[in-house]
């Protein structure tokens, strides 16, 4: 891994005069070419896209205008959003043969608008349905702290571009942990805002009523930048919430002060590793987290949860299931055709578990304004490992990375991947990158900002 400049310095010094986007753009082009085949982050380049972006920032620079916050900025985004030129793959061989984007997506377009400047697309799991991004079509994504090792998924590229050093911001999604499982396997942030927060306009789909997108940094500040730049009202999603825009960036050095932390037990303390359980009781002390809370529906949440991801995954990809069976990956495949056999009873019954979870979960923040609890359930496995030892018990390892993740996806609360400094802190096995997930009431994501910089700067992430 390699430490490029971050968003914050790189706009910083753009904007200023002191360096030039073009020049930027140039050393992030030749890294990617040099290094991208080692993690196989990058599916495309977008190169003379990139340099024509960066001249313009310099040439508004030159002129006296503002260039945007994010002047010169390098981006990538996973592939499944919408970039304009570029056939949108979303992980899928079915989707190659398509005609390329007449657009970018909203989320691209306000980050250029911004001043970022896009460099291409990310590898990731098929349509999104998956934790490792081992994808069938574009091969696998390597882990940068362990190439021997996922990157996790289903935005494993969006991570690891970042972890990487490839570029300092990344565009993911999250239907079931798809930011934070990656984020916590490569050791950076990454946030899932809450449900209808940004647009999802111009990204391929894969569950609508579970479906988030946001962004990877390496630090609070860059996330935060990138964020605020984010948001914006957008009427061609009509889930999006009509929401003001509620800048996090000011207020990041608030520091937490008054704010109540409390650690959920039950199924937040078991059915993971022992290194995820102690990152959580890290961040507990240094954030005088005495408070533990019980959440009795969190396994009843996160099966709700699976079957509804089942069911409308599978609906949506029924025709290709019909017509293109075989040019599925076939791990995908078989989970979508267990999806479309599901009875439509089950699904009911799993959105009136989801709404009694949401209650359940809402009702906590009554006594609490930030949950800690563990982002995965184990450090990053191997590449093709199947299997692994959870409480003493072999299990499948792609159903169950979710395991802490899912239940939040399932009713749309913001959360964030917050990584430790220090993995030997929690007795992390081969120094790999564990962390944990900081999660809010919906609407709070300036809280889940402050403590991850608290923590930041208390050296704890």
């Amino acid at each position: 891994m390699t430490r490029t400049l971050g968003a914050a310095e790189t706009a910083a010094r753009v904007r200023s005069g002191r360096l030039k986007a073009r020049d930027v753009v140039e050393a992030r082009l030749a890294d990617i070419a040099a290094r991208n085949a080692d993690s196989n982050s990058f599916t495309e380049v977008t190169a003379a896209r990139a340099r024509a972006e960066a001249d313009a920032v310099d040439a508004a620079v030159a002129a006296g205008r503002d260039p945007g916050p994010l002047a010169g900025v390098p981006v990538a985004a996973k592939n499944l959003f919408d970039l304009e030129g570029v056939t949108t793959l979303a992980g899928a061989k079915i989707e190659r043969g398509k005609p390329p984007a007449a657009r970018d997506a909203f989320l691209v377009r306000r980050l250029t608008a911004a001043g970022a400047v896009m460099l291409g697309a990310l590898n990731m799991d098929e349509y999104a349905y998956g934790f490792t991004t081992e994808n069938a079509h574009d091969g696998p994504c390597r882990n940068p702290h362990d190439r021997t090792r996922i990157a996790g998924g289903s935005s494993g590229g969006s991570a690891a571009a970042v972890a990487d050093g490839l570029v300092p911001v990344t565009l993911g999604s999250d239907t079931n942990g798809s930011i934070r499982v990656p984020s916590a396997f490569c050791g950076i942030f990454g946030i899932k805002p809450t449900f209808g927060r940004l647009s999802r306009h111009g990204s391929y789909p894969f569950v609508a009523s579970l479906d988030h997108l946001g962004p990877f940094a390496r630090d609070v500040a860059d996330l935060a930048l990138a964020y605020d730049a984010l948001q914006g009202a957008d009427p061609e999603d009509p889930a999006q919430h009509p929401r003001p825009i509620e800048p996090v960036a000011p207020g990041l050095d608030s520091g937490v002060a008054g704010l109540r932390f409390a650690v959920p037990e039950g199924h937040f303390a078991r059915n993971g590793h022992p290194e995820c359980f102690a990152a959580v009781e890290v961040v507990a002390r240094a954030l005088n987290a005495t408070r533990r809370i019980a959440l009795p529906l969190a396994a009843e949440g996160r099966a709700a949860a699976f079957l509804i991801t089942m069911a409308e995954g599978a609906n949506l990809h029924l025709p290709d299931l019909r017509a293109r069976p075989g040019d599925f990956d076939p791990a995908t495949r078989d989970r979508f055709l267990a999806g479309a056999l599901l009875p439509a009873t089950w699904v009911q019954q799993a959105q009136r578990v989801r709404a009694k979870w949401r209650a359940e979960l809402l009702a906590a923040f009554a006594e609490a304004d930030i949950l800690i609890l563990p982002s995965v359930p184990f450090v990053a496995p191997l590449i093709g490992q199947k299997e692994i030892v959870v409480d003493g018990v072999v299990t499948p390892i792609r159903p169950n990375i979710g395991v802490f993740t899912q239940p939040i996806s399932c009713v749309g609360f913001p959360a964030m991947a917050v990584p430790l400094a220090d993995p030997g802190a929690a007795q992390a096995p081969h120094g790999l990158p564990v962390a944990v997930q900081l999660v809010a009431a919906p609407w709070r994501e300036d809280l889940l900002f402050r403590a991850a910089r608290a923590l930041e700067l208390a050296g704890v992430a």
